[in-house]
């Protein structure tokens, strides 16, 4: 079975070249093929010599995704991206235009089982989690295809990423290294809907990540019915988790609370929230929901938004309110490729009819 060398690290393919009877240095000429200039195949390779390229082919796979679609907002510039893996998988990435840079938003698994009530990626469960050169290759081909220049990474797209550990802390190692794309773990953000253990292993890694906690919800009640994560772990332990992070990493926490009509977007869920996080060192960011189609969650009206954000502002937290970007080329994590997989779904039926 071939290696997957764009998930080794420089180290690893060092060893590697050692072992085919290469010299190392040629370990950091594939590297900075794979993960700076963005090879695509080995051929490209040219300061390798045919003998070597020839090799490598033999024993390893080298990852690249085959773009499906892209669409772009005519309202802010958006992309959104479905990519096909080699197994016909389809994942959806986002590439995202601001003052501070081009952030590209990724997705790390096909599908997802964390069944969050709001979100699309959940849907039709989880059909695998992606390998690191998977999640790498979704920031290469953006800014090839594109053109931008990528400068931050937010693992927000589909999929839980603490639920895929190991291929999640290898990608953020990667991605950060000095002899790939280098880009700064302050300017990586990972989104979990609250796995309390791993938040705690991440924690250990010392990394300088920002960990965006989905909270959605001021108490239990509330979040039970939207997150079915939180009949296993109560509010007050995932907050305790993140209070752990924070005091091993001094890396402030994010919450992420998506705002929807008449569930959890009164004052009195404001006033509830602040309570409990007042004294922590964070930022909430508050989202108008999203709508789907699966779904009957409506958007709070933006004086009610604007109420819930001056709650918690009183109380000294920080906070913002999430710009919208390609809500008209379903811009909904999950939307894309849900709507693909129906057209797809559709077409092998009329077939068989």
């Amino acid at each position: 079975m071939k290696k997957d060398i764009k998930s080794l690290s420089l180290a690893e393919l060092e060893a590697d070249m050692i072992e085919m009877g290469e010299k190392a240095f040629r370990a950091k000429q594939i590297y900075q093929w794979m993960h700076q200039k963005l090879a695509t195949s080995f051929d490209e390779m040219t300061n390798l010599s045919k003998e070597i390229r020839n090799r490598c082919k033999e024993r390893y796979d080298l990852t690249v995704l085959e773009m499906v679609e892209r669409k772009v907002s005519a309202i802010d510039g958006t992309q959104k991206y479905l990519f096909r893996l080699e197994d016909g998988n389809v994942i959806e990435s986002v590439l995202m235009k601001y003052q501070h840079g081009n952030s590209v938003c990724i997705s790390s698994q096909a599908g997802c089982r964390m069944g969050c009530r709001f979100c699309a990626s959940t849907l039709d469960g989880l059909e695998r989690c992606l390998t690191p050169s998977e999640m790498l290759e979704q920031i290469y081909r953006i800014s090839q295809i594109s053109k931008e220049r990528v400068s931050h990474v937010v693992i927000m797209g589909t999929g839980e990423p603490l639920d895929n550990y190991d291929s999640v802390l290898r990608f953020l190692l990667l991605i950060s290294d000095p002899y790939g794309l280098h880009i700064s773990q302050r300017n990586i953000t990972l989104s979990t809907c609250g796995l309390v253990p791993k938040i705690r292993k991440l924690a250990e890694e010392q990394l300088q990540i920002t960990l965006a906690l989905s909270l959605h919800a001021p108490n239990d009640e509330i979040r039970r019915k939207l997150m079915p994560i939180a009949n296993r772990y109560s509010i007050e332990e995932t907050l305790a988790v993140c209070r752990e992070y924070f005091e091993k990493t001094k890396r402030r926490i994010s919450f992420e609370y998506s705002l929807i009509q008449g569930l959890n977007d009164q004052e009195e869920h404001a006033h509830c929230l602040a309570k409990k996080i007042v004294h922590m060192n964070c930022h909430v960011n508050l989202i108008p929901v999203n709508p789907i189609q699966e779904r009957e969650y409506r958007q709070t009206e933006r004086a009610e938004i604007d109420r819930f954000k001056k709650v918690l502002e009183k109380n000294g937290i920080n906070v913002t309110i999430r710009r919208e970007m390609g809500r008209d080329i379903q811009g909904a994590c999950g939307q894309l490729r849900k709507g693909y997989q129906s057209r797809q779904k559709g077409r092998k039926e009329s077939s068989e009819i």
